[in-house]
């Protein structure tokens, strides 16, 4: 199937990739120059375990393609992906107008039928805004469909390959049975396709994520809690996942989500909710509990070290919001290391994927280390903030014979205290007093 996607951002680029490898000529349309000369070179400008070996793998076979040319793109596909960005505008809600602007181009270029599918994360009504631009510039039929990407970042090219339900919302039969032919070879394994009214679909990317966070709020919730009452929150962790309707993920206590989904999203909901007279009272405490668990963190800190941190050099291990990635939007490091610069600390860093993008946003503010050991040269504590896993069984001795003071503060709760205490380290997590 001849298939063009606009937008080559996270999502764009993960789905054009994917459906060429399955054998589709896609067209992946972006208006930056420079990102679309590199991708022509088969140079990924993210850090996303395996796509960029996909990239080029279908480059080579002439099944993915990169343009400017969203005219081109759009004559020439059968089914148009719109995956542009969705940015939180200043009320938390959704800034849709990159995807309506793109459905207006996309309507002036049309030649024939065409279906419409939107993977943007959207707010529930978008499908009929949509639909009414891009009446108004094309005489040509079309239907719209919204297939919502549930990618995880550092695993977002199996999650697409692999997927574990595939969302339709679509009240045309015509557009599903071609939605359900696209997606027919990546549930060769018996993995559900749902098939929904739009409006349901584009609810349903809200939902999950927001659900999804409102677990990982929950846990970090019960932890502070532990801390208080002398409770171990790891014991209460497996009580609880041990129970089948409950499950094990998205129940591990630590600094709480970043990224550009969960924060984003969560805010989009609460203002859809607000716009409806709902008050989305869960979702606020969810939003709270998530942005005081950095500021809890800090306090570990200081309740070791003083308010006053000048004089104080802090190893930082992990940059990134979560790891195998290099985005660091909304990551916990950003708060974390704003506040202890602000108490005067001096921060040595590291992050194996995500170090020029630190550098954007801290500049010269922290010292970027070429190593995870560089950092721990002569610091009071180690901060481990991302759980990569070239951080999960390092070198305690040299860590030791490294540091002025040996004290570890996991944000991650990865290290073990009987471990680390026979050594010679006082250690802190979270959820134990």
């Amino acid at each position: 199937m001849n298939i063009c996607v606009i937008g080559t951002g996270y999502v764009g680029l993960v789905a054009g990739a994917c459906l060429a490898d399955m054998g589709n000529y896609v067209i992946c349309v972006d208006n930056n120059e420079e990102k679309l000369s590199e991708l022509k070179n088969g140079k990924v400008p993210i850090f996303e375990p395996t796509l960029e070996e996909i990239v080029k793998t279908n480059l080579k076979e002439n099944r993915l393609s990169f343009s400017s040319d969203l005219d081109f793109a759009v004559k020439n596909s059968n089914v148009c992906f719109i995956a542009v960005g969705t940015p939180q505008d200043e009320d938390g809600s959704a800034d849709i107008k990159h995807v309506l602007n793109v459905a207006k181009k996309i309507a002036i270029s049309m030649n024939n039928y065409k279906v419409i599918v939107n993977k943007s994360t959207v707010p529930v009504g978008t499908a009929e805004k949509i639909q009414k631009i891009i009446k108004e510039n094309t005489k040509f039929d079309f239907d719209i469909v919204s297939n919502p990407e549930f990618l995880k970042q550092g695993n977002a090219v199996d999650d697409f390959l692999s997927p574990d339900r595939v969302i339709i919302g679509s009240d045309s039969k015509r557009a599903t049975t071609i939605m359900q032919e696209i997606y027919a070879p990546f549930l060769r394994t018996g993995n559900r396709v749902i098939v929904m009214d739009v409006k349901s679909a584009e609810m349903t990317k809200y939902a999950a994520n927001s659900f999804l966070a409102t677990k990982i709020s929950f846990i970090n919730e019960i932890a502070n809690l532990c801390e208080k009452v002398g409770a171990d929150v790891h014991m209460v962790r497996d009580g609880i996942c041990a129970d089948s309707r409950i499950g094990n993920k998205f129940l591990f206590p630590g600094l709480g989500f970043g990224g550009s989904c969960f924060p984003k999203d969560i805010k989009a909901l609460i203002k859809t909710g607000y716009d409806n007279n709902l008050d989305m009272q869960i979702l606020k405490s969810v939003e709270l509990v998530n942005t005081g668990q950095r500021l809890k963190f800090v306090e570990k800190i200081t309740s070791i070290f003083g308010s006053n941190l000048n004089g104080s050099t802090f190893a930082v291990w992990g940059l990134s919001f979560k790891p195998k990635t290099d985005d660091m939007r909304e990551a916990p490091s950003i708060v974390i290391i704003e506040e202890l610069l602000k108490k005067g600390a001096t921060i040595k860093a590291f992050d194996p994927k995500a170090m020029q993008n630190a550098k954007k946003i801290f500049g010269d503010k922290i010292i970027y280390s070429n190593n995870a050991y560089d950092a721990c040269v002569d610091a009071d504590c180690l901060l481990l903030l991302t759980e990569w896993n070239e951080f999960r069984r390092p070198d305690f001795n040299k860590i030791k014979s490294l540091m002025k003071k040996q004290i570890i503060f996991d944000g991650r709760n990865q290290y073990e205290e009987n471990v680390l205490s026979k050594i010679g380290f006082k250690y802190f997590c979270i959820g134990k007093r």
